[in-house]
């Protein structure tokens, strides 16, 4: 999979399907990588033209000392899509994705022309919450926040059965400094007012039993955009692709046939 020299930044990227279809770009929650995505793609229409990319200091795109902002995040995505001649998209951001997703439909409204806010917020947790889990990740690593943040992702059959692992491996295996440059963003961002402003199609996704931005944070955000819909998936948390990857993907082909055709 190619490298994309971005000038200040090199990011890993896999662009798939044919190239004249709808263009579909994917935003990884913090700590995981564009695999993340992999038991969504079987569900996905095959004439969609996906792009997934590891943002800065994961996966295998270039590793920089935090922390990082979040206008570095936006200015990341918007310059691979501009490499890649991507525009009029749909974007589904997820998590820490769908907060890059919106910073983009703000500074780039010509790239975004459908918006999926998945299980993310216009602000998530506070300043001090992010802070003490950069500490504690500092002082012993990323191990120190596994079980919470797996609590947080997944409901408990799920985090307690064998599909849990790739997970577990994939959050251990983040650079820290990724994962503490991406917290640092997180943690300096809220979008309310801009947010706000938004006039485009855009569908919030939330999973009822999400520890990390639950139901009612996501629907406060997805209400600041005039027009925005709302869909709730059951038996799912902060990665309902994950636990329920055929109602996530419907619900994709939904939106995207009423806004993208």
């Amino acid at each position: 999979m190619p490298l994309a020299d971005l000038g200040d930044i090199s990011l890993h990227y896999d662009l798939s399907g044919p190239e004249q279809g709808l263009p579909v770009v994917f935003s990884n929650g913090l700590g995981l990588t564009m695999d993340m995505w992999e038991p969504l793609l079987p569900h996905l229409p095959t004439d969609w033209r996906i792009l997934r990319y590891d943002r800065r200091g994961h996966g295998r795109s270039q590793v920089l000392p935090p922390p990082y902002t979040m206008g570095q995040l936006v200015r990341d995505t918007e310059a691979l899509l501009d490499h890649l001649q991507i525009g009029k998209c749909l974007f589904v951001g997820l998590s820490l994705g769908g907060m890059v997703a919106q910073g983009l439909a703000v500074k780039r409204p010509d790239l975004i022309r459908a918006l999926v806010l998945s299980n993310t917020a216009a602000r998530i947790a506070t300043k001090e919450i992010w802070e003490d889990r950069a500490r504690r990740a500092r002082d012993a690593g990323l191990q120190a926040l596994l079980e919470p943040t797996l609590a947080r992702w997944f409901t408990p059959a799920f985090r307690n059965s064998p599909a849990a692992a790739p997970w577990r491996e994939m959050f251990l295996r983040a650079p820290l400094d990724g994962w503490l440059g991406g917290a640092a963003a997180i943690a300096g961002t809220d979008f309310y007012a801009t947010t706000a402003a938004l006039r485009l199609p855009s569908l919030g996704i939330a999973g009822d039993r999400d520890g990390s931005t639950p139901p009612d944070l996501v629907r406060e955000t997805i209400d600041l955009i005039e027009g925005a819909q709302f869909a709730l998936i059951r038996r799912a948390g902060h990665l309902p692709h994950v636990e329920q990857p055929e109602a996530y993907a419907e619900l994709l082909r939904r939106f995207a046939h009423a806004h993208m055709s």
